[in-house]
């Protein structure tokens, strides 16, 4: 059983906040820990404005996020970790061996699907990007 999952990126203000929120949404009566981090992130910045616009319109409060760095204690206090594309999972498990093994892709059960990042893009790629990371979150319902 997964009692803490971490959900990374890149920055940490577009995709893994997202994600965390939604999933958090999803797994609502559930005691299992969601949180997100970066792996170049934008330390204290709040939540991309657009990603905030999507979650606000499907009642998905995001106001309370501010970007954080990934660190080894992150690594070690989370039972799966969930990244937005392979090179994530690489560099992540580069940097932190002990990663290995509990880091899947958050689209795993989308046949491996990689999120791409919306970051400075047009609100139809953040569009794009949500219904992806839903779709994710909810093939991980299942599992959780």
């Amino acid at each position: 059983m997964f009692d803490n999952i971490l959900v990374v990126c890149a920055g940490n203000i577009c995709r893994s906040p997202t994600a965390e929120y939604v999933l958090k949404d999803k797994l609502v009566g559930k005691s299992i820990n969601v949180s997100s981090a970066g792996l170049t992130a934008l330390e204290g910045k709040e939540a991309d404005s657009l990603a905030k616009d999507l979650a606000n319109s499907r009642n998905i409060d995001m106001s309370a996020h501010q970007g954080r760095q990934i660190t080894s204690s992150l690594v070690s206090k989370n039972s799966l970790i969930l990244v937005m594309e392979q090179r994530h999972l690489q560099d992540l498990c580069a940097r932190y061996p002990e990663a290995r093994g509990k880091t899947f892709l958050l689209g795993k059960w989308l046949g491996d699907k990689e999120i791409p990042d919306p970051y400075r893009q047009s609100r139809e790629a953040f569009e794009h990007v949500f219904e992806l990371i839903d779709s994710a979150c909810s093939a991980w319902q299942k599992y959780l």
